[in-house]
């Protein structure tokens, strides 16, 4: 499920995406809700998790584990039972079946590539996250904000060793800047790859300092679109409307020549592919800001999907008391 991205080794053979109901990793949603069993181990099911509760399981079908309890099917439930000895004991007496894999390889399709940009054209996001792909190493991690960065980051496809950190129960917009600030201090060695939009980065964009003051190294895409876009697609309206600032003045005042720190705006593929390589070659030794300036309906078609969804239980009116 998207919570558990990066738990999983993503290179191993019989990986086939993440399960996010009409959102998922394509062909994934169809092997899991045909299925004759599930197993669901810790989930947490919400709005968010299961796209407007349209998640198409059978509750007759489903074993839940839970960290000290599972429930099979409709009932019974077992307490007291921890995850990691129902899990343990459970493989000793399971007995090796591959039909599902083998069903997902009958229908799989491999994934096209974004149309081609012209030369000078508006960058699209989705020509933004074919590039952060091929920065990705053993030694990168990226950090997922709220908002449309949760969907193409989890069509991004982690090499081994990549780290990976996503925050959705409570969609708390600005999580990421903290968290890539707490990361990158416990984590030295690894280079912190930020995906942000410019209404998160608002409310939390003074944790840049403290990555400035500790030598942070990390790499922050702020994807200007000019408005909270997921939040659009839920609930359309004026208040989704922000201020927009001048980003890299603002983090090249915040630098104050104090510390290592670059910035630069991009407006087309040509000088996004020139950043990149200016973040990872002359400048890996600084904080990088890279302030990407995209169309303001430019989405994942995954937010548009998984917004109509969660918005249709979400803003109906109240029931009658």
């Amino acid at each position: 499920m998207p919570s558990g991205k990066g738990l999983v080794p993503e290179h191993h053979p019989h990986f086939i995406g993440t399960y996010w109901g009409a959102v998922s990793t394509a062909f994934c949603a169809e092997i899991v809700e045909s299925a004759d069993a599930y197993l669901f181990a810790g989930p947490i099911y919400n709005d968010y998790s299961s796209v407007g509760c349209s998640l198409l399981l059978k509750k007759e079908k489903a074993i839940i584990v839970q960290p000290d309890r599972v429930v099979i099917g409709n009932g019974p439930a077992f307490g007291c039972v921890l995850m990691k000895d129902f899990l343990r004991e459970l493989a000793k007496r399971l007995k090796h079946n591959n039909t599902a894999y083998e069903n997902y390889h009958r229908i799989f399709v491999p994934e096209e590539q974004p149309l081609k940009a012209a030369s000078k054209e508006p960058l699209r996001v989705n020509v933004l996250f074919q590039h952060i792909q091929k920065m990705l190493s053993s030694e990168t991690t990226v950090i997922a904000e709220t908002g449309d960065s949760w969907f193409n980051c989890q069509k991004l496809k982690l090499p081994a060793g990549c780290g990976y950190e996503f925050q959705m129960q409570y969609g708390s917009i600005g999580w990421s800047v903290g968290a890539t600030l707490g990361y990158a201090q416990a984590v030295p060695e690894e280079r912190v790859i930020a995906c942000i939009g410019d209404g998160s980065f608002q409310v939390t964009a003074q944790d840049v300092s403290t990555m400035l003051r500790c030598g942070q190294k990390t790499i922050i895409f702020l994807i200007n679109n000019r408005g909270y876009t997921i939040e659009v697609e839920i609930h359309d309206g004026p208040y989704n409307v922000i201020k927009n600032w001048n980003y890299t003045a603002l983090v090249d005042a915040i630098h104050n020549g104090e510390a290592k720190c670059w910035t630069t705006k991009v407006f087309c593929e040509e000088e996004l592919v020139e950043a990149i390589k200016t973040a990872m070659g002359t400048k890996k030794d600084c904080l990088c800001f890279i302030e990407v300036i995209v169309h303001k309906d430019d989405t994942s078609k995954e937010l548009l999907e998984w917004g109509s969804r969660v918005c249709a239980p979400s803003s109906r009116p109240p029931t009658p008391q």
